[in-house]
């Protein structure tokens, strides 16, 4: 297969930095939730380019201590006086900007106040940007995608929404080459603000509903950024999800489609999967490319490389350079991250927060380990989430042995009268699970699974939130020799 190109040379800056034309006297960045995961990555980034960053969060974290080390300054907490001197002010989408002391401050003094993706789609302009959108799996290609891009020698920079194994448990790599890999996150529509020159759509459910109106709203969002592509740009796309097939013929941009259907442009086939790792074989353009390997699981897991392979393959990356990386490959915190394996029993958390996701896991789970007992936790996040899907969530505990529902997460959200994770709870029986507990506050859950582990179980604790704590406080005490 002759590997498609882009046809337009792309210049950067000597440096990588932003250039001065753009920010004009930009040098003081100030950013507002700067310990959150997608801000932090981004802060990384800006540190090195050399900017000032100062920055405020509720709480100081390992996250922010690293940001510190590398000459951010950083406040606990927020005051207007934080934001002296500050040329511009980022906010992250979990803070209301008209409800913070700070940002409210700036925009009194007429300072420039921006959400992160304004200032991502600033970073984005002036690289060969590549997204990773779609409502699942966008951590894992982007990492994915990157892990090959740096075995290619082109040095990319890279943000993703999770800290990574391989890039120093950070969530963000500075490179000096031309391209910029990001998550694009349709949460708030922020993916609409950026300009990426190649784009991957992974998969498009109901989410966010809080943000949209409808499922319609959400596809018709994913149409848009897609259709944001320039002309000589490509998107990838996943034809396995019916939803992304079902809006093909609304995309105006070049396509490449990937998937384990025999249709698609990126063929996977003869998948064989083991506890922790993957194999499966690949016909790209109708060609044979041989067998690739991963170590991590999951039927989901091999969509979430075929998007990535497209992509190298599009830009001409060797099929023996797109293996490689792949294999180098470990992981991302908090996806399907094993935490103890002690005194028989198996511990593994994963970000799984969503319906489609809890099952996926799930299903991995009883693929890897059929004989074990398997265990699922669940904190469900977010107050109209469980709301909307308490349903859903219901009829996704079916590879289970035993379910045990947390209160829920809020996050951003304030409580909805009559909304806990019982409706998650009560969902799970309707649907005939026949073992379900519902906890009403998560710190319980480390004795309650030292009262009821036994060896042989696999317990997995899924969520947004905190729930990966309170499965460490029981390996903590289980390792310890509690019974």
């Amino acid at each position: 297969m002759k590997p498609l190109k882009p046809s337009i040379h792309y210049a950067t800056t000597l440096d990588g930095a932003l250039p001065q034309h753009r920010f004009g006297a930009t040098r003081h960045i100030h950013m507002v939730g700067i310990g959150g995961i997608g801000m932090s990555g981004m802060a990384e980034i800006l540190l090195h380019q050399g900017y000032h960053v100062t920055g405020s969060d509720g709480s100081l974290s390992e996250t922010t201590e690293r940001l510190t080390s590398m000459g951010a300054t950083i406040h606990q907490g927020h005051d207007a006086s934080h934001i002296e001197g500050a040329d511009v002010v980022v906010y992250t989408s979990a803070v209301k900007a008209m409800d913070n002391v700070e940002t409210k401050a700036a925009l009194e003094a007429s300072i420039p106040v921006i959400k992160r993706a304004e200032m991502l789609a600033e970073m984005m302009r002036m690289k060969v940007g590549i997204g990773v959108a779609g409502t699942h799996g966008k951590t894992t290609t982007t990492t994915m995608l990157g892990h090959i891009i740096q075995d290619a020698s082109l040095d990319p920079t890279i943000i993703v929404g999770g800290r990574v194994h391989s890039f120093d448990k950070t969530n963000a790599v500075v490179g000096k080459g031309e391209f910029l890999i990001v998550e694009a996150d349709e949460y708030d529509r922020t993916f609409l603000k950026l300009t990426p020159t190649m784009a991957i759509i992974t998969n498009v459910e109901a989410e966010h509903l809080d943000i949209y109106k409808d499922i319609d709203d959400v596809k018709q969002a994913f149409v848009e950024f897609a259709n944001k592509v320039p002309f000589y740009g490509v998107v990838a796309v996943c034809v396995d999800d019916p939803t992304v097939r079902s809006l093909i013929p609304e995309f105006t941009r070049r396509l490449i489609t990937y998937g384990l259907d025999p249709s698609a442009d990126v063929y996977g086939f003869n998948v064989d999967k083991k506890a922790f790792s993957t194999s499966f074989e690949v016909i790209a353009m109708g060609r044979p490319l041989g067998v690739f390997q991963l170590h991590v699981p999951g039927d989901y897991n091999v969509l979430n490389a075929l998007a990535a392979i497209s992509i190298a393959l599009d830009l001409g990356v060797p099929a023996e350079t797109i293996k490689k990386g792949l294999e180098r490959f470990n992981g991302v915190f908090r996806r399907f991250q094993r935490k103890m394996d002690h005194r028989g029993v198996l511990l593994i958390d994963d970000y799984a927060h969503h319906p489609t996701e809890v099952a996926a896991t799930l299903k991995g789970a009883k693929h890897g380990w059929p004989d074990r007992r398997r265990i699922a936790v669940f904190q469900p996040h977010l107050y109209s989430r469980t709301q909307q899907m308490s349903a859903e969530f219901g009829a996704s505990f079916g590879d289970a042995d035993h379910v045990i529902i947390t209160d829920v997460y809020p996050a951003r959200e304030k409580p909805i009268d009559g909304v806990t994770g019982e409706l998650v709870a009560s969902a799970a029986k309707d649907a005939g699970h026949p073992s379900v507990h519902y906890l009403d506050t998560a710190e319980d859950l480390p004795h309650y699974l030292i009262d009821m582990a036994s060896e042989g179980d696999l317990i997995l604790t899924m969520g947004a939130g905190t729930i990966y704590r309170y499965g460490e406080k029981f390996a903590e005490s289980w390792q310890g020799g509690e019974v």
